[in-house]
């Protein structure tokens, strides 16, 4: 994909109650800065001016997060109705995801099931970042799983680099960034995680490429493009494959997901046709932990 502009909404699905965007890397969903010209939202309301909802602050109702700078399948309701049905799923936790990711190193094992708890580092100067349980200044570290299966072996820019596949089990920030950071392979162009370190990559290597979500009568089942290949970014050689990307994906929707227990937090309920700023915020409380960038 090219940079992200106002004009290159890249639209991976498109109905009356839904759309969903092959989300940029290094772009926003939405902002309140004045400066902030350049988002998800300013791109969709340029695209389909007729379609914001000016019953919301934004104009469009995200179901869920991406990071500013993980590109990706992004899903957006185009009703209060349409965002309610998504929302239970997402609560439910019967959404399915799979992100493809280049990681530094050769990652030893082929499959692995990643079950560090992650919570928020309350350290000075790193309270930007979540920790796994354990570091120093991790505060409330909640439980989380991700799958990760190697796709590929090769060599990003002349370094050893693995891609994978990865599965997040729950939803909490940063978790992948987080999860691969502490198992010593660290994403590519993550300059966070990397301690500040990785900034040579035009982007960090972090891509949405599946989202799955059985509403009941529109099921959403969308792909969105696999950047890493050699045809769009020279510096990536793929040397040696480990697992067949497609193949993946049908054992995914296959096999049933492994549920990690915990209590749920309430949700406090307006009967408000108009959303207010209190209940943007609780909405967005509620994101986070489905952000799993």
């Amino acid at each position: 994909m090219e940079p992200a502009s106002l004009e290159n909404l890249s639209v991976l699905y498109h109905s009356a109650n839904y759309i969903v965007v092959n989300k940029h890397w290094d772009i926003r969903i939405d902002s309140k800065m004045w400066y902030e010209k350049q988002t998800v939202q300013s791109q969709l309301k340029h695209r389909f001016p007729e379609l914001a909802d000016p019953d919301t602050y934004y104009g469009f109702r995200f179901c869920h997060q991406l990071d500013f700078s993980t590109s990706g399948a992004l899903c957006v309701a185009l009703n209060k109705a349409a965002a309610g049905h998504a929302y239970r799923c997402f609560k439910d936790r019967l959404v399915t995801k799979a992100y493809l990711a280049l990681v530094r190193g050769v990652v030893a094992e082929e499959k692995m099931s990643l079950d560090f708890a992650i919570g928020k580092n309350i350290t000075e100067g790193k309270t930007h970042m979540m920790c796994t349980e354990g570091t120093e200044g991790c505060e409330n570290p909640k439980p989380c799983q991700t799958e990760l299966t190697v796709l590929e072996y090769g060599a990003y820019d002349g370094d050893p680099v693995t891609k994978v596949l990865l599965q997040p089990l729950t939803g909490r920030t940063h978790q992948l960034r987080v999860h691969c950071s502490a198992i010593g392979h660290p994403i590519v162009g993550d300059y966070t995680y990397s301690l500040r370190t990785d900034n040579a990559p035009y982007r960090m290597m972090l891509h949405a490429y599946f989202l799955h979500i059985p509403l009941e009568n529109e099921p959403i089942h969308v792909i969105a493009p696999d950047p890493f290949t050699p045809s769009l970014d020279l510096k990536w050689a793929p040397q040696r494959c480990v697992n067949i990307l497609e193949d993946l994906l049908k054992n995914i929707l296959t096999e049933p997901q492994a549920e990690i227990q915990e209590e749920p937090e309430p949700v406090s309920r307006k009967s408000s046709p108009v959303e207010s700023e209190e209940q943007r915020a609780q909405c967005q409380q509620w994101l986070c932990e489905w952000n799993v960038d």
